[in-house]
């Protein structure tokens, strides 16, 4: 009988992790995981294509800085991310929308880890990087989706031309 407890308490935590595992968004209704939002905009870089690299801060005022990018059609960007504050930040890529929901999603389950090759955490006074090619013209946005920053004002956006 205890083996039969322990087990479906294992079972039960597994479901509970996976439940809140950032590709997954069964529970806001949406069919789509984070790589086929992202496609809008392009996919992820190959490194040894990068044609362009920035810098791109995040720190604790809610800001990331720049916060506007231009970019040409096809180019390879790679973006070294650094977070200059006190507490986790994240830059994910995305359109407002799919931000918006993400951030309300992040809202209901702080707790929640990303792993999406459009996105970069990082905790306090790390670096990253995150390689992306944009390869459809528009203007994308990007945020820090952690529980409050987006609401803050943490995003910026990019005019692809």
């Amino acid at each position: 009988m205890k083996s039969i407890l322990i087990a479906s308490s294992l079972a039960l935590s597994l479901l509970s992790a996976n439940a809140l595992a950032h590709g997954d968004e069964a529970g806001s209704g949406a069919a789509q995981t984070h790589d086929e939002h992202a496609s809008s905009m392009g996919k992820p870089g190959d490194p040894g294509k990068v044609s362009k690299t920035m810098e791109i801060d995040m720190n604790d005022t809610m800001r990331f800085t720049p916060a506007a990018i231009s970019i040409k059609r096809g180019e390879t960007v790679r973006f070294i991310v650094k977070n200059s504050g006190k507490v986790k930040h994240e830059m994910v890529l995305g359109s407002i929308e799919e931000l918006k929901e993400h951030a309300a999603l992040m809202q209901k389950f702080p707790e929640m880890e990303h792993s999406d090759p459009n996105q970069v955490s990082l905790d306090p006074g790390k670096s990253g990087e995150l390689i992306w090619q944009f390869s459809k013209a528009g203007r994308f946005d990007f945020a820090c989706l952690q529980p409050g920053h987006f609401e803050a004002g943490m995003r910026g956006h990019i005019v692809v031309r």
